[in-house]
């Protein structure tokens, strides 16, 4: 704002965007002062845009693409710290869109370094994973069992009444009919650490008997996303989990555990 109104505008018609601070500019649709900007300028309610980097605005070309005709169609300028842009003029438009499809570029070598770097720790076997019911976090990354051995019993009887059955649903009806309490220690909040009985439920079951760290097994590139179903600005949806023949990386008997390889593989997708 000071900056503004360095320049000449008036502090009362200096309106200041900074709640996306930490987000990134890869989509429009999760950036709701983004959203706000560009209905602003829609409206011709904006004459001057003012911003510390021009990457910020849109990381992606479809995004920047929109945001130049818009604001070239009511004549709005950009301004920045290394200049002034007319969105009308042919030079600053082609500038534009090589700093735009540089910064998505950029975007994107990020993230694939990211995610070789992911599989890379991955084919060493030290992804690390939330460990299941019955195992407790290692700085070696070896994610032992749990030191209390009341909670070792619980989950063993789990699993031995989950072998014959082969139904969460049948695990879930013998513990509630035996009033039992599953032991549990957070992995993240205000309650992270200690150990705590909880009632059973079908999604505590099921993180503890289908993941294939439950039978010891480490595993990496098991979760992609399909564009085809995302909706954007929900991140859960589109993923999907690949099976075991079908992960980039598995490595069997890595961890300690208490359900056999074999039965844990059996329930995985294939």
């Amino acid at each position: 704002m000071d900056r503004a109104v360095a320049v000449g505008w008036s502090r009362a018609r200096v309106g200041v965007m900074d709640e996306e601070q930490g987000q990134s500019g890869q989509r429009m649709v999760t950036r709701l002062g983004f959203q706000r900007v560009l209905a602003a300028v829609s409206l011709d309610h904006v004459g001057l845009l003012l911003g510390l980097e021009r990457r910020r605005w849109a990381r992606s070309h479809k995004d920047g693409h929109q945001w130049l005709e818009r604001c070239a169609s009511l004549r709005t300028l950009w301004a920045a710290a290394d200049g002034l842009d007319e969105p009308t003029d042919s030079n600053d438009r082609c500038l534009f869109g090589l700093r735009g499809r540089r910064s998505e570029a950029a975007l994107s070598l990020r993230q694939g370094r990211r995610w070789e770097g992911m599989r890379t720790k991955a084919r060493r076997g030290a992804l690390r994973h939330p460990p299941p019911m019955g195992s407790v976090r290692s700085p070696a990354g070896d994610d032992p069992l749990d030191p209390d051995a009341q909670a070792q019993r619980v989950v063993r009887l789990i699993c031995d009444v989950f072998e014959p059955q082969g139904t969460l649903h049948g695990v879930l009806r013998s513990l509630v009919a035996q009033d039992m309490r599953v032991p549990m220690r957070p992995h993240a909040g205000l309650n992270r650490g200690p150990l705590a009985g909880r009632r059973p439920t079908r999604m505590t079951l099921h993180n503890l008997l289908h993941p294939p760290i439950s039978a010891g097994a480490s595993r990496g590139g098991h979760r992609q996303r399909d564009p085809r179903p995302h909706q954007p600005g929900r991140r859960s949806t589109g993923r999907t989990i690949h099976g075991p023949a079908a992960c980039d990386v598995l490595i069997p008997h890595r961890f300690p555990a208490y359900i056999r390889w074999e039965r844990c593989a059996a329930l995985q997708p294939r």
